[in-house]
């Protein structure tokens, strides 16, 4: 189908492009562009076959997937590249290594370079290939088949055009209807007082996004800054570091018993929740094993919960793109303390998945596109006394 979302996989095995192949097949609104062993096949067809996103294996013979992104950052190709990352004992930094030159996500391969239970993925991978590759086809002007992404990652579907009203407005849509309206939002406690803390919840599209607002940031903001995006163990240290080289703010995987300060980033580490906590002299981060909340540890909703019962209404809650509802329940607790919210607007997010639920619970103040998150950050930090 002309409207369908093609997808160049990218693996040295045979098996993996197989199992990779299969998955797409079977997803609605995802077609099979073509596959390729190496980058250096990957490069030859990709002006034949236009693909809308590239799955990229990383450990390849001839032309590995860090060269190919050296390469295909030097021919100027903008085609959206999520990296397929194994388990291995560098696997955490030549990831941090893929993003830095232009990858957009990636999702762990559960058992080495060659993982017959690729499966157990599916879901996420799935929805980053309809995420990024949809929104790379409407940026290219190309028709797309909508899809709900407001649902968890296991029940993202894609419905027909004519089932489907697309709202005009927006450069790109993942929705079941028309622009969605607020319901109306919950009476808060008190007014907004200043701002003692920033929370950020985020997922799909996070990395990408964390890289433009962090980049972006105000060097003289005085206000910590505690963040949970949605990754696994063993790559949120390399992935802090990462955005410590480009952020004029100290930036670090959280620890338990950090101090929150300003001047400060702390992101939540993989399969452990963060929340903060208020000891006599200090707020400090805690780390726990608790069970999943809204399908992931660590969760949005339980940072969001614990900044606002510690904070009240001196915390800004911001949430981005992503797949399925964490954080926008809890957001809402931040609003009703008194607390300023926003979200992550429509148009700019890979996934409008979260911040949409959270908009249309009436927990969000204010969208804003992400070329402008940072600067509304940082004046809405600044300015409420």
């Amino acid at each position: 189908m002309a409207d369908e979302i093609g997808v160049l996989i990218v693996d040295d095995s045979a098996l993996m492009r197989n199992l990779i192949g299969k998955m797409v097949e079977a997803t609605p609104g995802l077609v099979i562009a073509e596959k390729a062993m190496n980058g250096v096949f990957a490069l030859q067809k990709i002006p034949r076959v236009n693909p809308d996103v590239i799955v990229l294996d990383l450990e390849m013979p001839e032309m590995n997937g860090i060269e190919f992104l050296k390469e295909r950052k030097k021919q100027g190709i903008k085609i959206p590249v999520i990296i397929l990352s194994s388990v291995a004992s560098r696997g955490a930094e030549i990831t941090m290594e893929a993003l830095a030159l232009g990858a957009s996500d990636f999702i762990q391969k559960p058992s080495g370079s060659v993982s017959e239970d690729i499966h157990t993925v599916k879901d996420s991978l799935m929805g980053m290939l309809l995420g990024y590759g949809g929104r790379y086809r409407k940026l290219q002007g190309k028709k797309l088949l909508p899809a709900d992404y407001t649902k968890k990652p296991d029940a993202v579907h894609v419905v027909p055009d004519s089932a489907t009203p697309k709202p005009k407005s927006s450069i790109f849509s993942m929705t079941f209807s028309s622009t969605p309206m607020p319901a109306k939002p919950p009476a808060p406690f008190r007014k907004p007082a200043k701002t003692e803390i920033i929370a950020i919840g985020i997922s799909t599209g996070g990395p990408d996004a964390l890289r433009v607002v962090f980049s972006q940031i105000d060097v003289d903001l005085q206000v910590p800054i505690v963040v949970v995006q949605h990754m696994p163990p063993g790559f949120t240290n390399e992935f802090a570091k990462s955005l410590d080289r480009i952020c004029p703010l100290e930036v670090k995987e959280a620890e338990e018993g950090d101090l929150i300060k300003p001047g400060r980033i702390l992101i939540a580490q993989g399969n452990k929740h963060l929340e903060v906590m208020k000891k006599s002299l200090a707020a400090i981060a805690h780390l726990s094993d608790e069970p999943l909340v809204s399908g992931h540890r660590p969760s949005a909703d339980v940072l969001f919960g614990s900044v606002a019962k510690v904070y009240g209404n001196h915390a800004l809650g911001v949430i981005m793109t992503g797949m399925g509802r964490d954080g926008a329940e809890k957001l809402g607790d931040i609003y009703q303390e008194g607390g300023l919210t926003i979200g992550q607007d429509e148009t700019s997010a890979v996934v409008y998945g979260m911040p949409r639920v959270a908009f249309e619970l009436g927990h969000v103040m204010e969208q804003v596109p992400l070329d402008r998150m940072a600067s509304r950050i940082c004046s809405l930090a600044k300015t409420q006394k």
